[in-house]
C-alpha cells in the first residue's frame, strides 16, 4: 500500500527532531454545498532539526515512532519560487 503523502505550513519547532506540520484541505458542507477549511496537525520527524517555523513541507507517513509521531519531512515546499525571467522585445 503506498504511503499517504501531504503537504502543510509548520506551526511550531520547539521540539527535538519534532516538527508540528498544520494541514489544510478545503471540503464541500453536505448540506449547504458552501466550501469549508478543515485543518489538522500532525507531529513529524526531523531527523536533522533542519526545518523552522512558518516553512511548507511535505510530510510522508511512516511506521510510529512515539505516541504521537507517525509522519517524517521528506522536502521543503519552494512556495516563493520566482519565475524565470522573460525578454520581452518592444
Amino acid at each position: 500500500m503506498p504511503k499517504r503523502v501531504l503537504t502543510g505550513l509548520i506551526v511550531s519547532d520547539k521540539g527535538d527532531k519534532t516538527v508540528v506540520v498544520n494541514v489544510e484541505r478545503k471540503v464541500k458542507h453536505p448540506l449547504y454545498g458552501k466550501i469549508i477549511r478543515r485543518s489538522k496537525k500532525y507531529h513529524a520527524h526531523d531527523e536533522a532539526n533542519e526545518y523552522k517555523a512558518g516553512e511548507t513541507v511535505r510530510i510522508e507517513e511512516i511506521a510510529p515512532l512515539s505516541k504521537l509521531k507517525t509522519w517524517k519531512v521528506i522536502e521543503r515546499v519552494n512556495t516563493h519560487a520566482t519565475p524565470d525571467r522573460v525578454d520581452v522585445d518592444a
